[in-house]
């Protein structure tokens, strides 16, 4: 209710829900719908495989009927891949799940119904450019399993949390800490995220935490 009327009180434009599978908040329902009955544009952040859990079969079309942007994380094209990061069975839930969403409209030529892919890198290594890839996930995903999607999103891993302390154990955090460091761009400082986002937590606080990387 207090994010619903600070959308309303603020006139925030888009409401973006994310924390692993915020479908399974028992209110994540309720907000999208206040969010859109204020014509605010919603993303949910999406793992595919909720949409396939006993309970959740009816997410793809509550998402649908609603106009939620979907933005779901498929980290390859590749079957081996995707259950070597995510675990076994991983990737043939999430394409049954694109399907249903497919089924709906979404990621459709000429439909309204946004389906955003994310690719993320498994190590310490920076994504391919985004374009080339995009076409790649395209090719592979369209015809050899005829599932389709708008475009894809390819982002870097930031190293904390549990990636973080992956890369600690293997003594790799500097590294690639220094290749972050390496590839900085300044022209993308205009569109980062914290310079249009602000956090809010599932108690409804506002969130705000800073992350310090030292080299050594």
């Amino acid at each position: 209710d207090l994010v619903v009327d600070f959308l309303d009180s603020e006139s925030i434009k888009v409401l973006d829900i994310t924390g692993g599978a915020p479908e399974m908040n028992p209110y994540f329902c309720d907000l999208v719908v206040g969010a859109r009955e204020l014509g605010v544009e919603v993303i949910d952040r999406c793992n595919l495989t909720i949409l396939q859990e006993e309970g959740y079969e009816y997410l793809a079309e509550f998402l649908a009927v609603n106009k939620v942007r979907v933005v779901a994380s498929l980290p390859c094209y590749l079957e081996d891949n995707v259950d070597k990061q995510r675990g076994s069975g991983v990737y043939a839930s999430s394409v049954e799940a694109i399907r249903k969403l497919n089924g709906f409209g979404y990621g459709k030529d000429g439909s309204s119904l946004i389906l955003d892919l994310v690719y993320n890198p498994i190590g310490p290594s920076l994504p391919p450019p985004q374009n080339e890839l995009e076409v790649i996930y395209k090719r592979e995903l369209g015809s050899k399993l005829n599932i389709h999607f708008n475009r894809l999103l390819a982002m870097a891993n930031l190293p904390v949390g549990r990636f973080g302390s992956v890369l600690q154990s293997k003594g790799q955090f500097h590294d690639y800490v220094r290749l972050l460091k390496k590839s900085y761009r300044s022209e993308n400082l205009q569109s980062v995220m914290c310079r249009s986002l602000i956090s809010v937590d599932w108690q409804g606080f506002v969130s705000v935490s800073y992350t310090h990387l030292t080299l050594p």
